[in-house]
C-alpha cells in the first residue's frame, strides 16, 4: 500500500513495471494500475449491495492520470463519491452498465416518431417533428443516454436554438418533452422520474397577426383581377446587368388562374392554406354550401362556403381530383395519380408586392377573415366555428375586435347623453 498523491505518482511513473497495482493506504478500495509504458489509471473496488465476503468485488476504472481531469487528488475525490454510493446500498458498476445499455436520445426519438407520431398524428406533423430531431436535437445531444440527460443540457439546447429561432426552440422542447414522457411510459428509459425537459422557460412569442384594412382588401382584389387578365408588371433587378431583358411594354407576367382562385378562396372562407390546396371536388356540396374536410389541423371538419366562395368555385375548370390543380405523381402501382399543389409562395410574393401589402403572409388572410366577422358583431363562437377552432381560447385572440360593436354602441349612447347634458365632445 502507498499514499496515492501527486508526488508518489510522479515517482512511480519514472520506474514503470507492467501490471503493477497499488492500493491507497488511507481510502480502502481506491487504487491505481501502472503499465510498462508508464501510463497510470485509477480505479475503485467495492462489494455492491449489502457487501460481505460472499459478494464478488467489482472494479470501476475512474480514469487515467491525465491533466486536467484525473490527477491523483481528482481521482481520490471521485473514488470517495463512488464509495459513498456503495455505503448507501448503490451499485455504481451496475449503474454504469445500465447506462451503456440504455437507449440514446436519438434512439428514443426514432421510436417516438415511428410508434407514436407516425401512428397517431398527421403526416405533416411527423415530417415537422422529424426535422426538429434531425436538425436541432440529434447533432447536439443525440448520442447522450436518455436516462442521463440533464436539465442543464436541455436548457443549453433551448438557448442555442433560441439565439436565432426562439419560436422553433420552444417547439423543439415541447417535442422532446413528449418523447421523453413516451419513453418513460413505455419503459424505454429507467431512472429519474423527473423529465429534464419539463419546466424550461419558453421564449416569449409575439403574435405576427396582421389584419387587412378595407383599402388593402380593395388593392388585393384589383391585383388579383389584373394578375389573371393583363398580368403584373415585372421590374428587373437594377443591380443585375440584363442584356436581353424584354421591352417595358412586354414586362407583364400572367399568374396561374388556379393560384388566383386559391387566394380568393383563402380570403373568402378563412380556411387554412392546406385545406384549400388539398380540397377535392368530391368533398364539395354546392347545394348545402359546404365542404367536408376529412383531415384538417383540428381533424375532420366542415368548411362553410358563402355565395362568393361558391361563385369562385363554379368558375374553376375541373382538370383533376383537386380543386386547385396540382401535379401528377406515380402511385405504388406505377400509375399516374393526382397530388395537391405544394404551396403558393411565388405567385403570392408577386401579388402582395404589387398590392403593396408589405410582408403579409397567406395565413394573415385567415386572420383578416376572422377580424371582419368579429367586428361585424357575429360573436366569437360563430367566428371560431367558421375557422374550425377546436378550443374557444384559440378564438379569444379576436376578443378586442369583437368589442367593436360595443364601442360603437357606447359612443352612440354617450354622445346622446352628452348632447342632453350640453357637454361638447372633442373631435377625435
Amino acid at each position: 500500500m502507498i499514499d496515492i498523491d501527486r508526488r508518489t505518482v510522479a515517482a512511480l511513473s519514472k520506474r514503470p513495471n507492467e501490471g503493477s497495482i497499488y492500493y491507497d493506504r488511507r481510502l480502502t478500495g481506491f487504487g491505481l494500475r501502472m503499465s510498462s509504458a508508464g501510463q497510470i489509471s485509477y480505479f475503485v473496488e467495492f462489494r455492491p449491495g449489502s457487501g460481505g465476503r460472499r459478494v464478488s468485488k467489482r472494479r470501476i476504472v475512474i480514469g487515467r492520470d491525465e491533466p486536467p481531469m484525473f490527477r491523483a487528488d481528482h481521482a481520490r475525490s471521485a473514488a470517495e463519491q463512488y464509495l459513498a454510493r456503495v455505503r448507501l446500498g448503490g451499485d455504481p458498476a451496475g449503474d454504469r452498465a445500465a447506462s451503456r445499455s440504455a437507449p440514446t436520445v436519438t434512439e428514443v426519438l426514432d421510436d417516438y416518431l415511428k410508434n407514436r407520431v407516425a401512428r397517431l398524428r398527421k403526416a405533416s406533423t411527423h415530417a415537422l417533428y422529424s426535422g426538429y430531431a434531425r436538425i436541432h436535437i440529434q447533432p447536439r445531444i443525440g448520442s447522450r443516454p436518455a436516462n442521463l440527460l440533464s436539465r442543464a443540457e436541455v436548457t443549453s439546447l433551448h438557448a442555442k436554438i433560441g439565439q436565432s429561432h426562439p419560436v422553433t426552440a420552444n417547439r423543439v422542447i415541447v417535442m422532446l418533452r413528449a418523447a421523453l414522457d413516451y419513453a418513460a411510459r413505455e419503459g424505454l428509459v429507467q431512472g429519474s422520474s423527473v423529465n429534464p425537459a419539463v419546466g424550461i422557460d419558453a421564449y416569449r412569442e409575439r403574435l405576427r397577426e396582421k389584419y387587412l384594412s378595407a383599402e388593402e382588401f380593395r388593392r388585393l382584389g384589383e391585383t388579383l383581377e389584373l394578375a389573371v387578365t393583363e398580368g403584373l408588371m415585372w421590374h428587373p433587378d437594377p443591380s443585375k446587368n440584363l442584356k436581353h431583358a424584354p421591352a417595358p411594354e412586354n414586362r407583364r407576367i400572367m399568374i396561374d388562374p388556379f393560384a388566383i382562385a386559391a387566394i380568393r378562396l383563402l380570403v373568402l372562407t378563412g380556411a387554412r392554406l392546406r385545406e384549400i390546396l388539398n380540397l377535392k371536388w368530391e368533398q364539395i356540396d354546392f347545394e348545402q354550401g359546404m365542404a367536408l374536410l376529412p383531415e384538417s389541423k383540428t381533424g375532420r371538419r366542415v368548411l362553410v362556403l358563402g355565395e362568393a366562395a361558391l361563385s369562385v368555385l363554379r368558375a374553376i375548370p375541373r382538370t383533376g381530383a383537386f380543386v386547385v390543380a396540382g401535379i401528377q405523381v406515380r402511385g405504388p402501382d406505377g400509375q399516374l395519380v393526382d397530388a395537391p399543389r405544394s404551396d403558393l409562395n411565388r405567385p403570392w410574393k408577386r401579388i402582395r408586392t404589387h398590392a403593396k401589402l408589405g410582408n403579409l403572409r397567406l395565413h394573415d388572410l385567415r386572420h383578416s377573415f376572422a377580424s371582419v366577422g368579429a367586428s361585424a358583431g357575429l360573436g366569437l363562437y360563430v367566428v371560431g366555428q367558421l375557422l374550425g377552432h377546436r378550443s374557444p381560447s384559440t378564438t379569444s385572440r379576436y376578443a378586442h375586435i369583437a368589442n367593436a360593436p360595443l364601442t360603437q354602441a357606447s359612443n352612440a349612447i354617450s354622445l346622446s347623453i352628452a348632447e342632453s347634458l350640453g357637454v361638447r365632445s372633442s373631435p377625435s
